[in-house]
């Protein structure tokens, strides 16, 4: 949908600033979630202000799964997506 000066519409100008309003949400409750649940697993001691080498290294394993995790379920989100697309195609036609 373009207006007659050949740009966005008003509608596709809100639908793209909903999109990335939603992807920001969800990068933070994604950020959120990873802080939360690495904090929980690995933070024991609070006699310091400093994390001790146990509670780094557990941290930074955390946050590296986390991040594989996400990445794959991206991934397969996307697989999953194109088999979806393209069986709709191939009864569309």
């Amino acid at each position: 949908m373009y207006n007659n000066n050949f740009g966005p519409s008003y509608q596709e100008q809100r639908l793209q600033q909903l999109m990335e309003q939603k992807q920001l949400r969800d990068f933070m409750r994604m950020y959120t979630n990873l802080v939360a649940r690495c904090f929980d697993d690995c933070v024991t001691e609070f006699t310091s202000n400093k994390l001790g080498d146990k509670e780094l290294t557990c941290v930074s394993r955390c946050a590296q799964k986390n991040m594989k995790l996400n990445e794959r379920v991206g991934q397969r989100f996307g697989e999953e997506n194109a088999k979806l697309m393209e069986e709709q195609a191939r009864l569309g036609r």
